[in-house]
């Protein structure tokens, strides 16, 4: 289980992450197709921006205990919540072969 201060900085990241999105599109569009004096200033602008912004910086981890390794993108969760749910039966079509 994760702490509960690692989950929160990581909703922080999300929160941030959506609020730039906009702003850090339309500058790496002038940076793809400005001209050379709107480049300099848009990269510039993308610097001065918040590291936590980054998307890159923000980390899978399981909806249900927060454990950052082993993480199931498809599902959300991790694999050991995901085996012990599919052994309850709570996930449709997946059945135990030999785990």
């Amino acid at each position: 289980m994760a702490k509960e201060s690692i989950k929160a900085r990581e909703r922080k990241r999300a929160k941030m992450v959506a609020k730039y999105a906009a702003k850090r599109a339309a500058l790496k569009e002038i940076v793809r197709k400005g001209e050379p004096e709107e480049v300099e200033k848009a990269v510039m602008a993308l610097q001065k921006l918040p590291k936590n912004a980054l998307p890159v910086r923000m980390h899978n981890r399981c909806q249900l205990t927060g454990r950052p390794k082993g993480y199931m993108r498809q599902f959300g969760i991790s694999r050991i919540n995901f085996r012990e749910m599919a052994l309850a039966g709570l996930i449709p079509g997946v059945k135990k072969s030999s785990w």
